[in-house]
C-alpha cells in the first residue's frame, strides 16, 4: 500500500522508544509522508479514538513504539479509522508487537513496498442497559500518579437503542472487557449469559470476556486457556470465583456473552483493554459480542506464536520428558506438504522478523 500519513503512538517514558520515534519521523521526511504524534497521555482531558484520529489527520498507518500497552492504545485508534497498525517491540512480556526497534526503518520500507502480510484480528464491542459513566470522585482517585482517563464510550448513533437490546456503545476491545469489584472487601455478583441462556451466577473478584488475542493477557493470568490469535471466539473467564465451577468457557463468535450485576451485589467497574470506562449498578448489564470491524495488524512474515509463548512464559520441559532427548519435528516445515496433508494449513517456517522478505 502507499503510505500517505503515519500516526505515532510513543511510550514517552522509554528512551529507546523516543529514539525509535526519531527514526520514524526521519523516514517520513525522506519519503514525503505526513507524520503526526498521537499523544494519548497529554495533559488535560483524554479524547475519544475518533477525536484522536481527526487530530492526526486520518493516518492510514499507526506505528506504536513501546510494549503491548502502547500497542493497545494505537490499536483503538487504528480500528476507528480502519488503518493498519505496526507494533515496534520495546516491551518485556508482550505478544502483540511485531518488529524490534532496530528494524523499524526496514519495516516501514516493507509496508511502503507492500512486502507485508495483513493479519485480521477479532475485536469486541458492547451494548449496555445504560450509558457508561465514571463517578467524578473515582476519576480523581484513579488519576493519582497517572495520566488522564479515557472518556466514557459514546453511543453508536447509527444503531437502534431499545429496551431489550440496550444501547450500542461506540467502543472496541482487542484484548478484553472486564467487570470487576469496586470494594476490596466485597466480591461482585454477576449473572452470566451465553448466547441468551443463563450459564451461572458468579460471586467473584472479576469476570472477563477476552478475544483470542487477549487470551494471553488477564484471562491467562486468571487461569484461562491459551487460544491461537488466528482463532475466532469469545473467551469467558471468572477471576477468583467463590464457587466450585471456575473454568473458562470459549463461545462461538456469534454467541454474545452478557453480564448482569445482581441486585444484592455492590457496584462494578467496567474496563475495556485495561482502561476503566464506566461503573455498573445492581440491575445493570452489558453484552459483549464480536465487533463488525477488525483490526488490521502488519506482519512482516509468519509469526511464531507458540515459539513466543514458550519464550515469554519461560516454559520448561518436564524432567521425565528430558530423558527422551531432542524430539524430532512432527513434520519438516521446509519440504513440500505430503498428499495426505495437502488440505491442512500448516504453518510456514518462522523467520527473523528483522529481515523483511
Amino acid at each position: 500500500m502507499t503510505v500517505n500519513r503515519v500516526g505515532l503512538v510513543v511510550h514517552g517514558g522509554r528512551a529507546e522508544a523516543v529514539a525509535a520515534a526519531r527514526v520514524v519521523r526521519a523516514w517520513c521526511d525522506e519519503h514525503a509522508v505526513g507524520c503526526t504524534d498521537i499523544d494519548v497521555w497529554q495533559e488535560g482531558a483524554r479524547h475519544s479514538a475518533r477525536e484522536e484520529v481527526d487530530s492526526a489527520g486520518d493516518p492510514d498507518l499507526i506505528v506504536t513504539l513501546g510494549g503491548d500497552g502502547t500497542f493497545l492504545r494505537g490499536a483503538r485508534v487504528a480500528a476507528e479509522n480502519d488503518a493498519l497498525v505496526l507494533g515496534v517491540d520495546l516491551g518485556r512480556v508482550g505478544f502483540l508487537t511485531e518488529v524490534p526497534a532496530t528494524a523499524v526503518r526496514e519495516a516501514l520500507d516493507a509496508v511502503q513496498e507492500e512486502r507485508i502480510e495483513v493479519e485480521s484480528r477479532m475485536l469486541l464491542t458492547l451494548r449496555a442497559s445504560c450509558r457508561l459513566e465514571v463517578p467524578a470522585q473515582m476519576e480523581a482517585l484513579l488519576r493519582y500518579g497517572r495520566g488522564p482517563m479515557l472518556p466514557p464510550p459514546r453511543v453508536r448513533s447509527e444503531c437502534v437503542a431499545g429496551n431489550d437490546w440496550g444501547v450500542a456503545l461506540n467502543v472496541t476491545a482487542l484484548n478484553d472487557v472486564v467487570v470487576e469489584k469496586l470494594a476490596r472487601d466485597r466480591q461482585v455478583s454477576v449473572a452470566v449469559y451465553l448466547a441468551g441462556r443463563l450459564l451461572a451466577c458468579y460471586s467473584a473478584d472479576a469476570l472477563l470476556v477476552a478475544t483470542p488475542t487477549g487470551s494471553t493477557a488477564y484471562s491467562f493470568a486468571a487461569g484461562g486457556p491459551v487460544v491461537s490469535p488466528r482463532a475466532e471466539g469469545l473467551v469467558f473467564t471468572p477471576v477468583a470465583p467463590h464457587m466450585v465451577f471456575n473454568r473458562s468457557v470459549v463461545a462461538a463468535p456469534d454467541e454474545p456473552v452478557a453480564l448482569r450485576v445482581l441486585q444484592r451485589s455492590g457496584r462494578a467497574a467496567v474496563s475495556v483493554d485495561g482502561q476503566l470506562r464506566g461503573v455498573l449498578s445492581p440491575g445493570d448489564w452489558i453484552g459483549v459480542y464480536a465487533a463488525p470491524r477488525r483490526l488490521k495488524a502488519v506482519r512482516l512474515g509468519p509469526t511464531d506464536f507458540y515459539g513466543r509463548l514458550r519464550e515469554r512464559m519461560n516454559l520448561t520441559d518436564a524432567p521425565a520428558a528430558l530423558a527422551d532427548g531432542e524430539a524430532a519435528p512432527l513434520w519438516p516445515v521446509t519440504t513440500p506438504r505430503p498428499a495426505d496433508l495437502a488440505h491442512l494449513a500448516l504453518p510456514p517456517m518462522p523467520r527473523d522478523a528483522s529481515r523483511p522478505s
